[in-house]
């Protein structure tokens, strides 16, 4: 008796995005079949749980296999081994990429050397978040770091550029290159109200605004390192504060919380300084404001007041400077209170 066999052969590389998740979030085989089957994929098919098993197994397998070319991800578009569309590329590229907000609110601006990876023990019993999952984040930092940092043209377009991020995936990531390269402090208690991406959205305006690239679009460094040029300039400021006659002036129409701003501006140019930036402006202006009540809109109304008094000094001629500088502070100092 003859019997006839219908047979489809597919080169498509399988992928479940479920299992996937699983194994970038570090859960073991036996771990992730577990929950597979608590989430019941098993119902309403005919399948065991060691064939489960095995199809769990042979994936973590084949994500094992394209983590090499998820390291550099052009590599994967141009690889014949694993028939994956476009599509499912890049759903693997972003999710290889992503990272847990509680890690990287851990790490950023810490130097991404070896010395921090052996703290990421401490880091995961912190947030919950597996070793596992932490080193390759953290690898994931240091690796767009170092691929990034000597690289000419804009900082967000050369990360999606090289690692075909989204946007939004590469702004960040830009951010987190930005705070390592500076090593602004964010571990302080008086920033742990401060979400990454509050910190993000600083980094994007100090990155338009404070940086070589800010004026020059094609210079090494342009959107990493904050321009030397500019922060001597800042120090030129201080002038509003040790001029009597400027010093009477300006405080007839702002109140003491000037000093503060100005001085931070003065200061920019020592490293130390620098790295306290964000402990500054809470210190020095935002907590003053907090505890005499102010709302978000009293201190956009004060910083826009403020900002303006400055061109009304006939003596003063350092215009261009203040309202660079005082753009990004604004911006920040916005972000950051949370009234």
């Amino acid at each position: 008796m003859s019997v006839e066999l219908d047979v489809f052969v597919v080169n498509t590389t399988i992928m479940d995005e479920e299992v996937y998740q699983l194994w970038l979030d570090g859960y073991t085989v036996n771990d992730a079949v577990k929950v597979r089957m608590e989430g019941g994929v098993l119902e309403g098919c005919e399948a065991s749980a060691e064939v489960l098993h095995s199809d769990t197994m042979d994936q973590y397998r084949t994500f094992q296999m394209c983590e090499r070319l998820l390291h550099s991800p052009i590599k994967l578009a141009n690889q014949l081994l694993f028939q994956i569309s476009p599509h499912r590329q890049a759903m693997l590229i972003e999710r290889y990429y992503a990272f847990d907000s509680v890690f990287v609110r851990e790490v950023l601006g810490k130097k991404l050397s070896k010395g921090t990876k052996k703290d990421l023990d401490d880091v995961s019993a912190k947030t919950g978040v597996t070793l596992k999952s932490c080193r390759r984040q953290f690898d994931n930092f240091k690796r767009v770091f170092k691929v990034v940092e000597e690289l000419k043209g804009p900082l967000v377009e050369n990360i999606r550029q090289h690692f075909l991020l989204s946007d939004k995936l590469a702004r960040d990531y830009a951010a987190i290159v930005f705070f390592a390269n500076n090593r602004f402090e964010t571990g302080k208690k008086k920033l742990h109200y401060l979400t990454f991406q509050d910190f993000a959205f600083c980094a994007g305006q100090l990155i338009s605004n404070w940086t070589v690239g800010a004026l020059d679009n094609m210079v090494e460094d342009m959107d990493v390192d904050l321009e030397k040029e500019f922060l001597q300039d800042l120090k030129e400021l201080k002038i509003l504060i040790t001029d009597r006659d400027l010093l009477d002036q300006h405080k007839r129409h702002e109140s003491n919380l000037s000093r503060g701003l100005v001085n931070i501006a003065a200061k920019l140019t020592n490293t130390k300084e620098v790295r306290d930036f964000f402990i500054d402006l809470v210190e020095k202006f935002i907590e003053p404001c907090r505890s005499d009540k102010w709302t978000a809109g009293d201190m956009r109304l004060y910083l826009t007041h403020y900002t303006n008094s400055a061109h009304i000094l006939d003596t003063f001629k350092h215009q261009v400077v203040w309202d660079r500088y005082m753009g990004v502070i604004k911006s920040c100092i916005l972000k950051m209170y949370h009234d």
